[in-house]
C-alpha cells in the first residue's frame, strides 16, 4: 500500500513539476540557509580557536600597563620579575620574557619588511613555538648574545632563493647581521592578528643590546604544568608581581595576565551562540516554506475534489486518501531538503575558502537539517490531507 501510494504522489508531483519546485524553494533557501550558517560558524570558531591556540596551552600572557589609578605609572618588567616568577610560583614550567621591533630585512639584493623578536628557547617551548628545519639556539649563544637567529616561512620565501636551505646564511636586519641557524614551522596569524610567519626571533639579549638599547622586557609568558590550576597560578603570580612592583593596598595593578585557557572558551562560547542565534533566524525561512507546502496542498485538494471523490465512491478508505496527500506533502519537503543540502554544501565550501576558515561539514547538522525538513512536510501536510479524506464522496463528485 505505501508503495503504492508512494508512487501516485511522485506521478501527482511530475505532473506539475514546475509548480512542486517552486513550491519547495522556501524549504530548499530554509536548509540551505541553516546548514550554511551553522557549517561557517563552526569554522570561524575553530578558526580563533586555532589561533588562541597558537599562542600556546596552559599559558599565562603577563603585560605591563598603566594601571586604574593615576598615582600608579607604567612600569616594564626585568629578567629578575621572569626569575622570581620562575623560583617562587609552584607549577611554572617554563617562564620567558620577550621584545620585538620592526625592521628591514635584507638578503641576496631583496628588501622585506618584517619583526625582530628577542626570545629565548624557553619562550618557544612556552607558546609552542618549534623548529622545522636547522635548529634552536643554544646556551652559549642566549647568554652571551650571539647574532644568530631562526627565520618565519614567510622571511624564507621573500628574500632567500627557492630551493636552496638558508641555514649557515648571513642576512641583515636594518644594520644588524645575523647567521641563520633554523626555520620556524609554519604558524599563521595569531590571536592578536600577528603573521606568526614574518618574523626573525634572535636571542633576547642580542635584541636587547642591539636593537632596543635596554634590558626592557615587553611581556613574559608563564606555561604552568597541566595539574595545576590556572586561577591559583594567576592568583600567585598576581601576588607576587603586586609584590615586587611595591603595589599598595588599594592601587590597581600596573600589569595584565591574559589567560589562553579563559579567552578560548570566552571566544567559543560567543561564536557558539552567536551561530545559534543566525541559524534560528535563518530557520524561520523553512517555517515561511512549510506554509508553502500547505497552500499548494490546499490548492491541489480543490483541484483534484472530483478525484478524490471518484476514489472514495468506488470503496477508498479516508485514511489512504489522507496518506496519499501526506506523502506528497513529505516527498516535496524531502526533495527541497535534499536540494537545500546540496546548495548549503556548495555554499558552506565556497565561502570557507571566500573568508579563510576551514571548511567544518558536520554529517549530524545535515542530518538533522533534513529530517526537520521531513518533519515539516508532516506537519504542514497534515491539515490539507486530513481535509480530503473528510470530503463527502457525494459532493466531491458534484464538484466542477
Amino acid at each position: 500500500m505505501f508503495g503504492a501510494t508512494l508512487l501516485l504522489a511522485m506521478r501527482e508531483i511530475r505532473r506539475h513539476l514546475l509548480r512542486s519546485f517552486l513550491t519547495t524553494l522556501g524549504i530548499v533557501i530554509g536548509v540551505a540557509a541553516v546548514v550554511t550558517m551553522v557549517t561557517l560558524g563552526n569554522g570561524v570558531t575553530a578558526s580563533v580557536q586555532n589561533q588562541i591556540s597558537s599562542l600556546g596551552s596552559n599559558v599565562l600572557i603577563v603585560l605591563p600597563t598603566r594601571g586604574s589609578g593615576s598615582q600608579v605609572a607604567w612600569r616594564p618588567f626585568k629578567e629578575a620579575d621572569v626569575t622570581a616568577v620562575s623560583e617562587q610560583i609552584a607549577g611554572v614550567e617554563y617562564v620567558a620574557g620577550s621584545v620585538s621591533k620592526n625592521v628591514n630585512a635584507y638578503h641576496n639584493g631583496q628588501v622585506w619588511q618584517t619583526s625582530v623578536r628577542g626570545a629565548d628557547m624557553a619562550f618557544l617551548l612556552a607558546q609552542s613555538m618549534q623548529v622545522e628545519r636547522g635548529r634552536g639556539f643554544t646556551s652559549a649563544e642566549e647568554s652571551a648574545g650571539k647574532d644568530v637567529c631562526i627565520i618565519g616561512q614567510k622571511v624564507e620565501q621573500q628574500i632567500f632563493v627557492a630551493g636552496i636551505e638558508p641555514m649557515g646564511e648571513t642576512m641583515r636586519l636594518a644594520n644588524v647581521p645575523c647567521t641563520v641557524v633554523g626555520v620556524m614551522k609554519e604558524r599563521g596569524t595569531s590571536g592578536g592578528g600577528q603573521d606568526e610567519d614574518n618574523q626573525v626571533i634572535m636571542p633576547l639579549k642580542t635584541v636587547q643590546r642591539r636593537f632596543t638599547g635596554n634590558n626592557d622586557l615587553q611581556y613574559f609568558v608563564v606555561k604552568y604544568a597541566s595539574g595545576y590550576s590556572g586561577t591559583a597560578v594567576q592568583d600567585a603570580l598576581v601576588q607576587l608581581l603586586r609584590q615586587r612592583r611595591l603595589l599598595q593596598a588599594g592601587e590597581g595593578n600596573n600589569f595584565n595576565i591574559i589567560d589562553t585557557a579563559q579567552v578560548n572558551q570566552a571566544v567559543s562560547a560567543a561564536t557558539g551562540a552567536l551561530t545559534a542565534m543566525v541559524a534560528a533566524i535563518a530557520a524561520i525561512s523553512l517555517a515561511v516554506g512549510g506554509i508553502g507546502i500547505m497552500n499548494i496542498m490546499l490548492v491541489s485538494v480543490t483541484e483534484r475534489t472530483r478525484e478524490i471523490g471518484i476514489r472514495l465512491a468506488i470503496g477508498a478508505l479516508a485514511r489512504e486518501v489522507r496518506m496519499q496527500f501526506l506523502t506528497e506533502a513529505v516527498v516535496l519537503c524531502c526533495f527541497g531538503g535534499l536540494t537545500g543540502l546540496v546548495l548549503a554544501f556548495a555554499l558552506s565550501f565556497g565561502l570557507s575558502k571566500a573568508i579563510d576558515v576551514p571548511f567544518m561539514f558536520s554529517p549530524m547538522v545535515n542530518v538533522l537539517s533534513f529530517l526537520f525538513s521531513a518533519l515539516m512536510g508532516i506537519a504542514f501536510g497534515y491539515y490539507p490531507a486530513r481535509r480530503a479524506s473528510r470530503l463527502d464522496p457525494i459532493e466531491a463528485l458534484r464538484h466542477e
